[in-house]
């Protein structure tokens, strides 16, 4: 696994090769040091001495014998990649037999690996022969669209080694060839591509005999079937690796197909015919066929020449028996021996769309069966029905016209002049509208309601809902006169009017058709307006005060042109842009609408929500009232006034919108100026000590005394080494002293606590690594005025500090290795006891030794 070297590969021999095909031997290098691109030599030994070829650095390389087939191009080398080539021979011979070593000139720092490869390479003869049809080369065949044929071709081998034939059908019908079947040297059948579900059924068939014989039946045949035939026979034999490799081709032509196609056509082309008179089409068959043949005719019938025979109705058919099916208005007639004629009598309106027939060609075989060889369809052929329209006028008038706004408007349709009409004619009508404009410019109608045949009403978009409430009326006065009503006309229906009558005529299948639309003149309806006029006055009832007292301004209204107003006020303040609370720099303050209906717009300050007051004083006089001003409440105060008139039903009209004068809040102020930081002696802790986070506020300017300043203090924290997350409330402390916490996950704890006047700690008890972070405070200063009202100040931020928190690794591994430590001395002393017991009494064995007896030497003397 830690060994690496050159390696230089070629095919695993012997590469076995016909005599006169080209041959190709690849080589690779890898593993490698040095330049990406790697130079190559061949050379050649028929038995011990090797022969340079060719090399692709050196144009000198090449030996005397091998310089001319070198320079003809015979051998050459072919690059696959900066680390392959080829050795491409063409044209090889027995000669050219024998052992081919490639090898690489060492570009490396070490030598490590191998630098050359050898294969042997063994020329064959051929012995590979395909041909036709013994008749002649080469046949034609002219054929009928359904018709079968058979092809043969025949292929052996005589080569001494063991090889196998791939056969393979083509057909050229364009500029290239296609695969029809195949049988695969491994004895498959493989269609080509278009011809696998022909294959499944049969229709398409590969067929062996004898004497090396491969026979191609094809079965309903069509026009696509037609074109060169030919045989591809190769040869392969299974290489040193298992593989298959191929190592000829050959192929011969067999013939030249021809199908005749059949087609279907109807002699008449677009077709125009007035309703009630007959239509007639013939279908024609054209082919060449000259045997028994009977066909089968069916008539179509679809509403669009894209539909599809599953889409299109049917309308009578032969079978190739000549059995017709039963209609009684259609007939379908056999006039000759290719020619079919349908006849549809009475035509109506409906009858209008596109007629095709398709047609089937029929074949007896020899069992006495029938047989369908092709089937064709026509292109279909338009045909127009005329209706026979009725001859009538339409007349419009006004009955009543307003003269004033909200008066109502009555329009009659009147149906004259009626001729030729019939029992079955019906009329309805359509009601639209156009805007009236003074200039030439087109404006399009637009629908106010319709009636369909049944005399059922089918509201527009423009007057969905007055239809629906009862605003508009529309009813049929008499037989022939049609009438709409608006019970309260406004300036938006002043326009053109007019009407669309429609005659509907009855079908024979009981069906309305409408056949004819005719437009009245439009009718103007307008009256002379006068534009109205609204103007709004505000006024400062106390030019001067100071914060914390009451602001006052009143809104007088007066209009012209408008009919018993009515006013809704809105009261507006803009804000300066350094105001975060609303960056568009407009707030709705307070409401109240016609109706004296008072509403709290975007006033969003709680603890003043009963501050602001707004009032009638008069019909057209609106009294507006802040207490106890804050600073922040500085700006432009106007008032929007709508004038309403009574409109229809009961309901209110928007007539006009007015903008009064603006009124500036402006408090001169030379109060303090507060600023906020954020400080820790240990931005850096440990996980499970305790972090404290200081919020010091210092102050500029006039003085103040401690019992003249609150704040409100929020701490916030982003969880990301970058500001680009958004920020989590930690906690937060009131002016009034009150501290709130945001839920936590973990299982850290926070304590907020104000430690002087204008210093707040901050302390995270138990930290944890998820309380990392950039930390800061925001505060919101309170300054008690002269006259004991607190007024709130703009809110400042701190700048962050980052809160980092590691992990203590003594701490973290002190009760594990203790633990670990014990229980290893348990273990160690249990061992240890269990193997003296077993020692001392379960493993005891009793020895007997011979008893010595232990007598001291006596001298020579005493024995």
């Amino acid at each position: 696994a830690f060994c690496r070297g050159r390696v230089v590969r070629v095919p695993k021999g012997p590469l076995i090769r016909v005599v006169g095909t080209e041959v190709a031997i690849p080589c690779s290098v890898s593993d490698y040091d040095g330049p990406s691109e790697q130079n190559f030599d061949w050379e050649f030994s028929r038995e011990a001495d090797f022969v340079r070829i060719v090399s692709t650095w050196d144009s000198t390389f090449t030996s005397e014998e091998y310089q001319k087939r070198v320079g003809r191009g015979d051998i050459k080398l072919r690059r696959s990649s900066n680390d392959a080539v080829e050795l491409v021979i063409r044209n090889i011979q027995p000669a050219d037999q024998g052992r081919y070593k490639c090898s690489t000139p060492s570009t490396d720092a070490t030598v490590q690996g191998n630098y050359d490869a050898e294969v042997q390479v063994k020329v064959i003869s051929d012995g590979l022969s395909v041909s036709g049809s013994k008749a002649r080369s080469s046949t034609s065949l002219r054929l009928s669209e359904g018709d079968s044929f058979k092809l043969r071709c025949s292929a052996t081998t005589t080569s001494p080694e063991h090889t196998h034939l791939h056969v393979t059908w083509q057909v050229k019908n364009g500029s290239s060839w296609r695969d029809i079947l195949s049988l695969t040297h491994e004895g498959k059948f493989q269609p080509g591509p278009g011809y696998e579900e022909r294959y499944r059924s049969g229709d398409v068939r590969l067929d062996t005999g004898a004497n090396d014989t491969y026979r191609l039946s094809v079965s309903q045949a069509s026009s696509a079937d037609g074109g060169a035939y030919r045989c591809l026979v190769s040869e392969w034999v299974r290489g040193a690796d298992g593989s298959w490799q191929k190592i000829q081709e050959k192929s011969v032509e067999i013939a030249t197909v021809s199908i005749q196609r059949t087609d279907v056509v109807i002699s008449t082309s677009n077709v125009s015919v007035t309703e009630r008179d007959s239509l007639d089409l013939t279908c024609n068959i054209t082919t060449d066929r000259s045997g028994i043949f009977q066909a089968e005719v069916m008539w179509y019938f679809s509403a669009s020449p894209d539909d599809t025979l599953s889409d299109a109705q049917l309308l009578l058919s032969m079978d190739h028996e000549s059995v017709v099916s039963d209609s009684t208005l259609i007939s379908l007639s056999h006039v000759d021996r290719n020619s079919y004629r349908l006849l549809v009598r009475d035509v109506d309106v409906e009858d209008s769309g596109y007629y095709f027939c398709e047609a089937a060609i029929w074949v007896p075989l020899h069992n006495g069966s029938w047989h369908k060889v092709v089937e064709r369809t026509s292109a279909p052929v338009s045909v127009v029905v005329t209706a026979l329209e009725p001859d009538y006028d339409v007349f419009l008038n006004a009955s009543k016209t307003p003269k004033f706004s909200d008066d109502p408007t009555e329009l009659n349709c009147r149906i004259t002049n009626v001729q030729d009409t019939e029992a079955n004619i019906r009329f309805s009508v359509s009601w639209y509208y156009r805007q009236h404009l003074p200039s030439d410019d087109v404006v399009a109608e637009e629908l106010l309601a319709s009636m369909d045949a049944d005399w059922t009403l089918l509201p527009g978009d423009r007057g969905r809902e007055r239809i629906q409430n009862g605003e508009i009326i529309f009813y049929k006065r008499s037989a022939d006169t049609f009438s709409m009503r608006i019970q309260w006309t406004s300036e938006s229906d002043r326009g053109d009017y007019f009407c669309v009558v429609s005659a509907w005529s009855r079908h024979r299948n009981n069906s309305w058709v409408r056949s004819r639309d005719v437009t009245s003149t439009p009718v103007n309806v307008f009256w002379a307006t006068q534009d109205y006029t609204l103007t709004v006055e505000a006024v400062k009832l106390k030019p001067f005060f100071v914060a914390g007292h009451t602001f006052e301004m009143t809104c007088k209204v007066s209009s012209k042109n408008i009919k018993t107003p009515r006013y809704s006020v809105l009261i507006t303040a803009e804000k300066p842009l350094t105001d975060q609370s609303n960056p568009n720099g407009t707030t709705r303050i307070i409401s109240l609408s016609q109706d004296s209906v008072v509403r709290l717009e975007d006033w969003t300050d709680q603890t003043r929500v009963d501050g602001v007051v707004l009032e009638k004083v008069q019909e057209n006089e609106f009294r507006y009232r802040m207490y106890q001003t804050q600073i922040s409440d500085a700006g432009l105060y106007r008032c929007v006034v709508t004038a309403w008139s009574p409109g229809g039903g009961g309901m209110w009209r928007e007539a006009v919108n007015g903008l009064s004068n603006p009124i500036q809040i402006d408090f001169q102020t030379s109060g303090p100026v507060f600023n906020v930081s954020v400080h820790s002696d240990s931005p850096t802790i440990y996980q499970g000590e305790v972090a404290d986070l200081l919020c010091i506020i210092t102050t500029e300017g006039m003085p103040l005394e401690p019992d003249d300043m609150s704040f409100d203090v929020s701490w916030f924290a982003v969880r990301s080494f970058a500001l680009d997350r958004e920020p989590v409330l930690l906690a937060s402390l009131d002016r009034r002293g009150i501290v709130t916490q945001s839920r936590r996950n973990g299982s850290s704890d926070l304590s907020l606590e104000r430690i002087s006047p204008l210093e707040f700690r901050l302390r995270v008890h138990g930290c944890e690594d998820h309380d990392f972070g950039n930390h800061y405070c925001a505060v919101t200063p309170w300054v008690r005025s002269a006259t004991g009202v607190w007024q709130r100040e703009p809110d400042i931020k701190a700048k962050p500090i980052f809160l980092s928190v590691k992990m203590d690794v003594l701490n973290a591994f002190k009760y594990p290795l203790l633990i670990g430590i014990g229980l290893a001395t348990v273990i160690g002393l249990l061992s240890c006891l269990i193997g003296y017991c077993s020692s001392r009494w379960c493993c005891k064995k009793e020895v007997q030794e011979t008893r010595r007896e232990r007598r001291r030497l006596m001298s020579m003397e005493m024995d």
